[in-house]
C-alpha cells in the first residue's frame, strides 16, 4: 500500500523513522512517502520536504512566515493527489496537519493520527475538528485515552510511547571512547545541556543555562546539539573551558551524564527514561508568554510530571528562570535526597508508559484500518 506521513520537528522525525520501519515489517510492499528528517529517509521514507525548511516557533515567528507556511500546505496537497495514498498519516504538528486533515477528508483520503495533538493543553476545541476530520487516532501517553473517550466521546488506541523503544534500540556506549571521539575536555561527570532545536531557543536557554557553570567546577558541562542547527551556530557558546559539545548525539551524552539542565518538550521524558536527574527549563519572549498562559490551562509543562500528575522534576519558567535558581536546583539533584526520589518516581513513569512496543502497534493498527 501507499503511505504518506507528515512530521513537522526532529522528535517526529525520530517517531516517523520507526514507524516506517514498522510498516515495513506489517507491509513488505509498503511505498512510503514523507515530510519529516533524515531519520525518516534512512528508513527508506521518500523525502519530499525537510522539517528544517517547515519548523516556525511561537507565535510571531508563525505570523512573519505565513506565506511560506500557505505555500507548504498548498505544494503538500498536490503531492499528496499526485501519490494517491492508500492512507495519510499525521505525527503531531497540529498547525499544518490539521488544516492537511481538513481538506484531506474532503478526498475521501483515509486520516490517521499517531502521536496526538496536545489538545489536552491549549485549544481543546480542536477536537471537533479532530473528530471531524481523523479516521483514527493512537495516543502515546497513558491520560490521553480517557481524555478522549470519557471527556470527549472519541475512541482511541493507546499504543504506549515511542521513546522507550527508541532508547532500548541504542547500543551501549564506550564512556571514554565516546569522551575522546567527542572531544569532551575532561574526565569530571557531565552535566548535560539540552538547550532545545530551534536557533531562537537555544539561544535564550543556553545564554542562561550557562550561567551557572563557575559554580559547579567540579563538573563538565557537554552541550547537546540539535540535528536541525549547524555546528557553527554553537561556537558562541563554547568559549569557556568547562564546556565541550556533542552533534546529533544527545541519547549517547544522556547516557552518561550525571544530571541535565533541559528545555521543556519531549527531551524532558527522554532525559527521564536514561535516569538522568533534570531541572526543566522554560523562557520565552514576553508577548508570547502572556499568550500561552491564557490558552495553556495545566498545572505543569513538563512531560514527566504530566504523567505522573505530580512535580517530579523542578519546572524554572519565565521569571522563575535565572542563574540563582538553577544553582539551588541543580545542586539538589546532583547529591542527595532529591536525587534519589526522583530517580525513583522515574521508575514509577516507566511503568506508566505501557512498555516497549508503540511503533510495532501503531503500524499494526495503521495497516489494518487502511
Amino acid at each position: 500500500m501507499n503511505y504518506y506521513i507528515i512530521a513537522g520537528e526532529a522528535s517526529g522525525d525520530l517517531h516517523g523513522s520507526n514507524l516506517i520501519n514498522a510498516l515495513k515489517i506489517e507491509d513488505s510492499k509498503a511505498n512510503i512517502r514523507c515530510w519529516g528528517g533524515d531519520l525518516m529517509l534512512k528508513a527508506g521514507g521518500t523525502l519530499v520536504k525537510h522539517y528544517k525548511e517547515t519548523a516556525f516557533m511561537g507565535f510571531l515567528e508563525v505570523l512573519f512566515n505565513l506565506n511560506a507556511i500557505f505555500k507548504n500546505i498548498k505544494m503538500c496537497k498536490t503531492d499528496i493527489l499526485d501519490f494517491k495514498p492508500d492512507v495519510l498519516i499525521f505525527i503531531d504538528y497540529s498547525g499544518f496537519n490539521l488544516r492537511i486533515a481538513k481538506w484531506a477528508k474532503l478526498q475521501n483520503i483515509k486520516t490517521n493520527y499517531y502521536i496526538s495533538p496536545q489538545i489536552w493543553a491549549s485549544r481543546e476545541n480542536r477536537i471537533t475538528r479532530i473528530k471531524r476530520d481523523v479516521d483514527a487516532m493512537y495516543v502515546i501517553l497513558p491520560f490521553e485515552k480517557a481524555f478522549y473517550e470519557k471527556k470527549h466521546n472519541f475512541s482511541v488506541e493507546f499504543v504506549g510511547h515511542p521513546l522507550i523503544d527508541a532508547i532500548e534500540n541504542k547500543t551501549e556506549i564506550d564512556e571514554d571512547i565516546f569522551r575522546s571521539e567527542n572531544a569532551i575536555k575532561s574526565n569530571k561527570p557531565i552535566i548535560a545541556l539540552l538547550p532545545g532545536s530551534r536557533e531562537q531557543e537555544v539561544k535564550k536557554m543556553l545564554s542562561i543555562m550557562l550561567s551557572v557553570i563557575d559554580s559547579f567546577t567540579d563538573f563538565e558541562f557537554v552541550i547537546a546539539g540539535a540535528p536541525s542547527l549547524e555546528h557553527e551556530f554553537y561556537a558562541q557558546f563554547l568559549k569557556n573551558p568547562n564546556v565541550s559539545f556533542v552533534a546529533n548525539k544527545t541519547y549517547e551524552l544522556l547516557s552518561i551524564s550525571h544530571a541535565a539542565l533541559v528545555t521543556s518538550g519531549t527531551a524532558t521524558l527522554e532525559t527521564a527514561l536514561f535516569n538522568v536527574p533534570q531541572v526543566v527549563c522554560y523562557k520565552a519572549s514576553w508577548l508570547s508568554y502572556q499568550i500561552a498562559k491564557q490558552l495553556i490551562t495545566l498545572d505543569y509543562i513538563s512531560l514527566v510530571n504530566l504523567i505522573m500528575d505530580k512535580e517530579v522534576v523542578k519546572e524554572l519558567i519565565q521569571n522563575e528562570l535565572n542563574t540563582q535558581n538553577l544553582k539551588v536546583e541543580l545542586t539538589k539533584i546532583i547529591n542527595g535526597k532529591e536525587r534519589q526520589l526522583m530517580l525513583d518516581e522515574y521508575t514509577f513513569l516507566k511503568q506508566k508508559l505501557g512498555g516497549a512496543g508503540a511503533s510495532a502497534k501503531a503500524a499494526k493498527l495503521i495497516v489494518l484500518n487502511a
